[in-house]
């Protein structure tokens, strides 16, 4: 068993969000990604596999295959492998969402930035 606190990946940078590795385990890997108001994630795709978002704090807006949908703390999204998908922190306050990959595509997916 492995214990860890999501508070510890929490890390936000002025320059860009950040994504903070958790676990890397086979074909899954767990993150968290930090943004500060205004920072967003770029409109891309995870072919093959599955994504998991829960919202761990703050709110923002997030766009799969073009539709928008409002999102806040406590919240959970499922991605499924083919669809486009984008993040904007469109609040007031930083956000944190916890991502599972079900099945990394590549090891690129897998770095801190």
């Amino acid at each position: 068993m492995e214990k860890n606190s999501v508070k510890t990946y929490m890390e936000y940078s002025e320059e860009k969000f950040t994504k903070r590795i958790i676990y890397k385990k086979g074909e899954t890997t767990a993150f968290v990604l930090n943004f500060l108001p205004s920072q967003q994630l770029p409109t891309h795709k995870h072919p093959g596999t599955e994504v998991y978002i829960y919202v761990v704090t703050g709110n923002g807006t997030i766009s799969i295959d073009g539709k928008e949908t409002e999102v806040s703390e406590a919240d959970l999204i499922h991605v499924q492998s083919e669809e486009e998908m984008s993040f904007n922190n469109t609040g007031k306050e930083p956000v944190s969402l916890y991502v599972v990959l079900s099945k990394i595509p590549s090891e690129i997916y897998t770095k801190n930035i």
